[in-house]
């Protein structure tokens, strides 16, 4: 590394680029509509984790999966919206460094966690529609323990990783990052160095647990389909089918954005296309997913009925 390097302490967040003549309206507009998405998705799955942990008949392995994803999109909106609404509203768009790969180690290792727990619940969903009589012994409390423990370690273990051969490189310019917050193939752009390992490592790492994952649920979800159809209740085969839709909603959008953004080939035109896509990726599925994956739960709204019920003064 030449001795004449200039390393960097600070990088600006260049976010969308719009109309400087409309730049201040339009980034208000986005502040408050922006704000109000991320206070419903705390509240949405603050309201999923509280019934999950207070309602008896929801401590099952699924719902206890459940749970984890709703602590997950959590932190993962919380670990940069923030950030990019006090961008909205403030002329100095910069951020230190080290909050910067704080904030990529973070984004990394919850949206690897969330793709391995993904394959946990599915899963499953597979042992509990092919093999329901033997449900209880293998999804026993220790099982989902394991499982849970290990997607976990597992995601953040792969994003530290990720940070480690990011934190190699010198850092000496340009000082802005083209996205939204701190993500790491736009992090990667300021290195002054070759990123190929980098680059070759973030590839292997979405094979491990973009590709591979999606290949074992494809299979999964095809034995439960097949299981599915066997059942002679219309009320049992319809309830089976609503579970596996929600779960497959989740996993398409997760799966489908992340490996647009992250294995299809880079390029300039395609930067404003990759905000968009992490914007709904970190801001719009953590609040969808209570939507589509446990708010049209018959279950889940008993629950919460019942703890309505409970709330109002007699």
């Amino acid at each position: 590394m030449a001795g004449n390097q200039t390393w960097i302490t600070e990088v600006t967040l260049l976010g969308f680029q719009v109309d400087p003549a409309l730049d201040t309206d339009v980034e208000v507009l986005l502040f408050w509509l922006f704000s109000l998405f991320y206070i419903f998705s705390l509240l949405a799955n603050g309201v999923i984790f509280g019934l999950i942990c207070l309602d008896p008949s929801l401590h099952t392995p699924m719902y206890f999966f459940l749970s984890h994803l709703a602590i997950i999109d959590i932190s993962y909106a919380s670990s940069n919206v923030p950030k990019m609404l006090a961008n909205l509203v403030k002329h100095n768009k910069t951020i230190s460094f080290v909050p910067c790969i704080m904030q990529t180690f973070l984004y990394s290792g919850f949206a690897a966690t969330e793709c391995l727990l993904l394959v946990v619940m599915s899963y499953d969903r597979f042992v509990a529609i092919c093999h329901p009589l033997h449900y209880t012994v293998i999804m026993n409390w220790r099982v989902c323990i394991v499982l849970t423990f290990t997607s976990w370690s597992g995601g953040f273990i792969l994003s530290l990783v990720q940070v480690i051969l990011l934190l190699r490189l010198p850092f000496c310019g340009p000082q802005e990052v083209n996205h939204l917050f701190c993500e790491i193939l736009s992090v990667l752009k300021l290195a002054c160095a070759d990123t190929w390992i980098n680059q070759v490592v973030i590839f292997a790492t979405c094979v491990f647990i973009l590709v591979g994952p999606l290949c074992l649920m494809l299979v999964s979800y095809m034995r439960i389909l097949w299981a599915v159809l066997k059942i002679q209740s219309k009320e049992g085969r319809i309830k089976a089918f609503s579970t596996c839709l929600s779960h497959l909603c989740v996993v398409g959008l997760l799966f489908g954005i992340a490996m647009v953004v992250y294995m299809v080939p880079d390029s300039n035109q395609r930067e404003e296309q990759e905000k968009i896509l992490s914007l709904f990726h970190s801001l719009f599925n953590p609040m969808l997913k209570p939507l589509i994956y446990s708010l049209r739960n018959a279950q889940v709204k008993g629950a919460l009925y019942q703890a309505l019920q409970r709330k109002r003064p007699t």
